[in-house]
């Protein structure tokens, strides 16, 4: 099974390459980063929701909120810059 979301994985991160391409043209860097966040967050969050484990979140263990937090900023600059040098 990891299989199959290891090639979904590799597929949708061809497609995103090629469509932030196209879609960041016209638009400041920081900007379409700000927009793809807020679709990733809508999606993330709705999935959360639909499975109904948001409840997991008061149980979640200190140092894996850190460094889930840690990657999260480290995602964040690595979208800034992969946004501006495909600009």
């Amino acid at each position: 099974m990891w299989q199959m979301y290891a090639l979904g994985s590799a597929f949708f991160a061809a497609l995103t390459a090629i469509l932030t391409k196209v879609g960041v043209k016209d638009v400041p860097s920081n900007l379409a980063t700000a927009i793809r966040t807020v679709v990733i967050l809508l999606l993330a969050w709705g999935l959360v929701f639909a499975r109904g484990e948001s409840g997991a979140l008061k149980t979640l263990p200190r140092q894996s909120v850190i460094f889930l937090i840690i990657s999260g900023i480290a995602t964040g600059l690595s979208w800034l810059c992969y946004f501006r040098a495909l600009q």
